[in-house]
């Protein structure tokens, strides 16, 4: 009796339930983790900017103009004597509006049209997914520059471009969700004791397919994030005057002989964003799929 007590509390159990499970899984996983915390700093400093940040967005001053690194300008300042560390702060605000809003339009519109698609099938899957085959078949940000050049350069034109052009891929991930659930037993004897479409899909189906979803969420921000990057790089981002990662790498290029500082803490910046949400998608992708929590 006292060995089974002893064998019983040397044991380590894994939480029970399929979100303290994932949970579990993320806080033992490093790479993950550490995901997570950048993510986290980098929303404290998009909330807290107009307290973190140490001089103001547009506070200029000439006679500083291209100061190297020091006690004061701990990143520097530009050719119009702006704190770069100020306005790398600020621009996270930038940054994660696009990534965030863009693919939340992307998953609301994509998710629709795949939920759709897959439950009613017939001429409805046909229209919808020829639809996304002429979206994937344009590169992502040649659709996305060339609706911010017709439409005009600003933070919503932006949202607007970086989404569409992430459309059709939750499309396509929901749609094989749907088709898959639907097939299973379950929704067959919903069906059969009457249930409404309505019912079966949110109660039923939506429940069941949200893992990959999730997946391609945090990823999709990251490729957002990029894109956001790229426009503002060519000069197709938001005004000048607001802080954006991407146009400050461009106002930086012409000194990156001289002053290297001025991409090199925005470029730095822009890679452990862009690492931290894939480490965070790979990590979720590994704690939701059995088969890799195994290894």
């Amino acid at each position: 009796m006292f060995f089974k007590k002893k064998t019983m509390t040397t044991q380590t159990e894994v939480p029970e339930g399929s979100w303290k499970d994932i949970w579990y899984s993320l806080r033992h996983n490093p790479r993950a983790l550490f995901g997570l915390c950048v993510i986290a700093l980098l929303f404290i400093m998009a909330l807290f900017a107009d307290f973190l940040a140490p001089f103001g967005m547009r506070e200029q001053n000439l006679s500083n103009a291209l100061q190297f690194p020091n006690s004061t300008h701990w990143f520097g300042t530009d050719d119009l004597g702006r704190d770069v560390l100020s306005r790398i702060i600020y621009g996270t605000r930038v940054s994660l509006t696009v990534g965030i809003c863009a693919v939340t339009f992307a998953l609301i519109v994509g998710g629709i049209l795949g939920i759709l698609s897959g439950y009613y099938k017939g001429w409805v899957d046909t229209l919808i997914m020829r639809l996304c085959d002429i979206l994937l078949s344009i590169p992502s940000i040649l659709l996305a520059i060339a609706i911010v050049a017709s439409l005009g350069s600003s933070l919503e034109n932006m949202i607007f471009a970086i989404g569409l052009a992430n459309i059709p891929i939750f499309a396509r991930i929901i749609r094989a969700g749907v088709l898959s659930v639907k097939e299973k037993q379950f929704i067959e004897a919903g069906c059969a004791l009457g249930a409404t479409n309505r019912l079966i899909i949110f109660k039923h189906i939506l429940p069941n397919i949200m893992s990959p979803v999730i997946v391609q969420t945090s990823m999709g921000v990251a490729t957002a994030i990029l894109s956001a990057v790229g426009l503002g790089f060519i000069g197709l981002g938001v005004e000048a005057s607001i802080a954006e990662w991407g146009t400050m790498l461009n106002a930086g290029r012409s000194y990156i002989r001289t002053h290297a500082y001025l991409t090199i803490y925005p470029g730095v910046v822009i890679m452990l964003t862009i690492l931290a949400f894939n480490l965070l998608g790979d990590g979720i992708r590994d704690a939701i799929d059995p088969k890799m929590r195994e290894r």
